[in-house]
């Protein structure tokens, strides 16, 4: 049964002193807003946002998708061409995809329209907040991130998706035997990865095969076009 949320919103953030100074010193994100909004992403959202829409609240994937089936949530979705082919290859499970640029998901709406995938939900916003303030613990089978923003000067590290909060928290909503699959095709992020989970007790991680059933699109095509190796790691509650 699904708790009120402030029975299992996590501790406050502890904010380190040394942020840089376009950082808010509220909470560090993980990524920058950009792009204003053109009539075609109006239209979509419009027409096609209300019926992926989650409803306000604590999050009920009953309530969200009709029934209870393996869940998973995918962080930084961008187009949404992995979660609409995974939401394809598995009808049986259902998907949550969040992102939190806008013209991104208004397109995902379109491309998801017409893949006819019903099930598919989409929500706009900070998975962090989402995650701290609407979902109970042990919700999701798996967690997707793929291609996240590497963040990659030094001064800009705490940005970093993979964070011992951001673990923690990840491990607090994965039901047990749940995972985590992070692709990306920036190897000081791989090796990020893999240093913050090793110091974790909650989490193994281990390098995996890329999945079949994703393809090849956006960062993806991009990194192996600039001879990038694309690493896969998946990360199982310990």
């Amino acid at each position: 049964m699904t708790q009120h949320p402030q029975s299992y919103r996590r501790k406050p953030h502890v904010v380190p002193s040394d942020l840089p100074a376009d950082v808010s010193p509220a909470r560090v994100r993980t990524f920058v807003r950009r792009g204003r909004l053109s009539q075609l992403t109006t239209e979509r959202l419009e027409q096609l946002g209300p019926a992926r829409a989650l409803p306000p609240g604590p999050f009920d994937q009953q309530i969200a998708f009709g029934r209870v089936a393996p869940l998973v949530l995918e962080i930084g979705c961008g187009h949404g061409h992995a979660a609409i082919a995974y939401a394809a290859r598995f009808p049986s499970h259902d998907l949550l995809a969040m992102d939190v640029h806008t013209p991104g998901l208004a397109r995902m709406l379109a491309h998801a329209d017409a893949a006819g995938v019903p099930n598919l939900r989409v929500e706009q916003g900070d998975a962090v907040v989402f995650l701290e303030e609407r979902v109970a613990d042990d919700t999701f089978d798996a967690i997707h991130l793929f291609f996240p923003d590497p963040w990659r000067k030094k001064k800009h590290t705490k940005r970093r998706f993979v964070s011992p909060t951001n673990l923690e928290l990840l491990a607090r909503v994965v039901k047990p035997r749940g995972h985590v699959l992070i692709a990306t095709d920036q190897d000081f992020y791989a090796e990020h990865v893999l240093s913050e989970v090793a110091t974790h007790p909650q989490w193994a991680v281990r390098r995996v095969e890329r999945p079949d059933w994703r393809p090849r699109d956006g960062f993806e095509a991009k990194g192996i076009a600039a001879g990038r190796t694309i690493n896969e790691l998946r990360l199982d509650l310990a």
